[in-house]
């Protein structure tokens, strides 16, 4: 590759909004304009305008369209990304391949979340209001770009109604308590030096939605302020979505940047990889996401370094178990001096939607040109479903940018995928349970998911009757006996964790 056509971060913009009601569109406005604001010159070499989808707050199908009109950019090509938090990670490895290929010259990646307005201005509406409507009277749906997200849910999981992440990122964790030992309890405390750690960095950024740092005690002790949500998780260690935030990065040539005097302190782009896990029904080990592991591992191969190479890391954090298996993935413990996080995270940073991400990834490319050495960034989209990894450097790539053929690795975890049903009835192992908590401290549901004596997996709710008697009991390991339609479980006599 031309070492001129190295790809970079040539400029980046972050915003937040704490009272006025915007837009996620004028969100990214606001960040896109903060980073041109800085990038003289490249305004007019934009090419391509690329918006990371926008799910946790009102969108019309066209937000790149919108937000290229807000910026004056008439004529440049726009999409949208598919939904995934792993979308920033892909579209930059994306922009990273055209333009060390001489296909694209500079392009403008941006998202926001605007979900503190819209609650602010429609009390009680959902965060989960799913992709936009693609009618839209004022013009034609951007184009949609990127994997899809069909792996997050499958027939099983519908067939109980268990889809959300608050949910099912427990049934991982309670896996890795039960592999560790560990009580939910004992796992809540286990987890509390690392979170605690994460909000600390988010007490030092200026656009963290939660800047307060805390104890371990105080994000792992259940209380009226932190609740349980979902055992083993209170509040503290899931994602905060009700923010309004929003990131973009420039991207461009080492040629274009040095031509417009940007090439000073910008951010090179080493690798990139992307991988996809199954349905979460279907995973083997509900305690690991091997696609997760690979991507940081093509990552790293690619660029040639490994973990002790990294000066500032950053992982996907919307529960700590993805931060776990992440870690463990490029190598590093969880108490590592140089933290997870340059951000804080998604529950004290903020969890902008697909959009995380682009905020991590902006925060290395401010602070990386300071400190030098190598950056990490670890995405992750749906429930452990999709995943990209991207390393970054303040000098320019000895191999220039490599993306990661993944190939080999994403047929292998798809063939490793265990067969599933909705129609399983008799006895059954549970390989990850969790119990849900309303705002009362009331067990409302204790999902599971099992595995028959065939070897299919099936994913099954508590049968009322047992219910209430499941408070902070891990079910993982535990012999159950199921009834279909739809999958419903209880214990057998005399059974239980």
């Amino acid at each position: 590759m031309d070492a001129e056509r190295t790809p970079v971060i040539a400029a980046v913009g972050q915003s937040i909004e704490r009272s006025e009601i915007v837009s996620a569109v004028e969100l990214a406005a606001r960040a896109s304009e903060a980073a041109l604001d800085t990038a003289s010159g490249l305004r007019e070499r934009i090419q391509r305008l690329s918006v990371i989808s926008i799910v946790f707050s009102p969108a019309s199908a066209r937000p790149a369209s919108e937000l290229a009109e807000r910026l004056g950019m008439p004529g440049v090509d726009v999409d949208v990304s598919t939904a995934g938090g792993n979308a920033p990670q892909w579209m930059i490895t994306r922009a990273a391949q055209e333009i060390s290929a001489g296909r694209l010259d500079a392009t403008l990646i941006a998202g926001a979340e605007a979900t503190r307005s819209m609650r602010a201005a429609e009390p009680g509406a959902s965060f989960m209001r799913g992709l936009p409507s693609q009618d839209d009277a004022n013009g034609p749906p951007d184009p949609v770009v990127g994997p899809p997200l069909d792996n997050m849910t499958c027939n099983a999981e519908k067939a109980i109604r268990l889809f959300l992440p608050t949910e099912i990122y427990p049934l991982f964790e309670s896996a890795r308590a039960h592999k560790a030992g560990r009580s939910f309890a004992e796992q809540r405390a286990y987890l509390g030096p690392l979170m605690s750690s994460f909000s600390h960095v988010a007490a030092d950024h200026p656009f963290a939605w939660f800047r307060k740092a805390l104890s371990p005690a105080e994000v792992a002790t259940a209380s009226a302020d932190n609740r349980l949500i979902a055992e083993p998780y209170p509040k503290q260690m899931n994602a905060f979505p009700n923010v309004d935030q929003g990131a973009a990065v420039i991207v461009t040539s080492l040629a274009r940047a040095r031509e417009l005097g940007l090439d000073d302190g910008c951010l090179y782009i080493w690798s990139g990889a992307n991988l996809a896990e199954p349905p979460a029904t279907s995973r083997p080990d509900l305690s690991d996401a091997p696609a997760m592991r690979a991507a940081a591992a093509a990552a790293l191969d690619s660029a040639g370094v490994g973990p002790d190479d990294l000066a500032l890391i950053d992982l996907y954090s919307c529960f700590p178990v993805a931060v776990e298996i992440a870690a463990e993935g490029i190598g590093v413990p969880l108490d590592d001096a140089r933290r997870l996080t340059v951000t804080g995270g998604l529950p004290f940073f903020g969890g902008p939607g697909n959009n995380y991400s682009m905020h991590a990834i902006a925060t290395l490319a401010e602070r990386l040109p300071e400190v030098g050495g190598l950056g990490y960034i670890g995405a992750n989209g749906g429930v452990l479903s999709k995943h990209s990894a991207g390393v970054y450097g303040s000098s320019p790539p000895p191999r220039g940018f490599v993306a990661a053929d993944t190939g080999e690795q994403q047929a292998a975890i798809n063939a490793a995928a265990l067969p599933m049903t909705t129609d399983a009835q008799g006895p059954a192992t549970v390989a990850a349970a969790t119990v849900v908590y309303d705002r009362n401290g009331q067990i409302t549901d204790a999902p599971v998911i099992a595995t028959l004596a065939d070897g299919r997996r099936v994913a099954a709710r508590a049968h009322e009757s047992i219910r209430s008697s499941l408070s902070a009991t891990n079910l993982t390991g535990a012999a159950i006996h199921l009834t279909p339609s739809p999958p419903t479980y209880t214990l057998p006599e005399g059974g239980g964790a």
